[in-house]
């Protein structure tokens, strides 16, 4: 990768900083309207957001996850379904880079790409002629309005075992529900989307084990190492900056207010000098740190496996899941602590905070996040246990 382009990687950062007041500025119109604004989009794009996973032959960054997490935590400042959907699109983008190089030039000729996906195996396939005819329906897909593909998993059927694949769709060839009426994360248009009669053509289709297995069809991307990781413990670094960033999103909407703020119906004139607050912002701040720490020694496991190319162990990978997991759990309770100490004020709408509160609780109740799920499968592996599920 050249100097310029290393540089400009590292601009991202600074770049999304710059942007937060455009993010909170359109939270508001995002939760009303279940979608994000053009003009965050647009935003995103313009600082670079949309190449971080993208191979440098393309004008990508290459970036590593601690780079992901830091731009996450960023733009999650700003606003939690900006930050998410920003997140979420690193990952079908990165699953996009294993596809072969045909694939990859077809799907990045398209300037500041936009793939949207999920890992539920909700279609089926049926094998035809050069390739597969897919139908099903897909939900939570975030960002689905503004991408330019999506990535699909279906169930592919016929002679043998049903065997599950990862196929490349157009969005022009996908249709819009639009459904998305949720508590959190209202913004990010997580909307579902469905398949008719859709001809793949095999080039675009790849064994999602063999996605889970850490192989890969791309031989130029081969020597590159933020594509050499695991599925899963990639996609949890490219989602943990999201709780970072609401978590320092509540910090400083509740510090915005602590110097005008008093306790109604008690003789604090000021609430900064009750006591209970200075517990409730210690326990916020101490809670933002772990989440903090979780976070990057996740993104540093991330890289590190990446650079030296050793096996990931079983685990290893459950580790990523409880990273992820801790992060996340560390960034809800420092979200609870400050929203409990804001008042009866900070459920009007117009209050950043509450909303805030609902984006990450929404986050955490992710299937992959989830705290509870995560740490249980930590703890199983520990005990020597096989591990309970498919996707470590």
């Amino acid at each position: 990768m050249s100097t310029s382009s290393v540089r400009a990687r590292q601009d991202v950062v600074g770049r999304v900083s710059e942007l937060v007041p455009l993010f909170r500025k359109h939270a508001a119109w995002q939760e009303e309207n279940r979608r994000l604004h053009e003009e965050s989009v647009e935003a995103l794009a313009d600082a670079g957001v949309f190449k971080l996973r993208t191979p440098a032959r393309y004008g990508g960054y290459e970036a590593d996850s601690r780079m992901l997490i830091a731009v996450a935590t960023e733009i999650g400042r700003g606003d939690g379904s900006t930050a998410w959907t920003a997140a979420v699109s690193w990952i079908p983008g990165w699953m996009t880079c294993l596809f072969p190089d045909s694939v990859q030039d077809e799907v990045f000729a398209t300037p500041d790409v936009r793939v949207c996906g999920t890992l539920s195996p909700t279609g089926t396939a049926t094998p035809g002629n050069g390739g597969v005819v897919v139908n099903g329906s897909w939900a939570f897909i975030s960002g689905a309005w503004h991408s330019h593909w999506q990535e699909i998993i279906a169930v592919r059927t016929g002679p043998g075992e049903p065997t599950p694949i990862m196929a490349l769709v157009p969005m022009s060839d996908m249709r819009i529900v639009d459904d998305w009426h949720a508590a959190g994360l209202r913004g990010s248009g997580s909307v579902t989307t469905i398949a008719r009669d859709l001809f793949v053509p095999d080039d675009r289709i790849l064994p999602l084990t063999a996605v889970l297995m850490q192989q890969s069809a791309s031989r130029l991307n081969a020597d590159s190492a933020i594509y050499r990781p695991p599925l899963v413990p990639v996609a949890a670094a490219s989602s943990v900056g999201v709780a970072t960033g609401l978590a320092h999103a509540a910090h400083e909407a509740f510090f915005r207010r602590l110097p005008e703020r008093k306790i109604t119906y008690t003789d604090y004139d000021s609430q900064r000098e009750a006591p209970i607050t200075h517990l409730r912002v210690a326990e916020a701040t101490r809670r933002l740190d772990e989440a903090e720490f979780h976070a990057y020694r996740l993104g540093a496991l991330v890289d590190r496996k990446a650079t030296d190319g050793a096996p990931w162990t079983v685990r290893e990978r459950v580790t990523a899941r409880a990273e992820l997991g801790a992060a996340c759990e560390s960034a809800r309770h420092a979200v609870e602590a400050l929203a409990t100490a804001s008042g009866a004020s900070s459920i009007y709408s117009h209050m950043p905070i509450q909303r805030v509160r609902r984006d990450i609780q929404a986050l955490t109740l992710h299937a992959l996040i989830n705290p509870a799920t995560n740490a249980e499968l930590y703890g199983r592996v520990l005990c020597g246990l096989e591990p309970n599920s498919r996707y470590i």
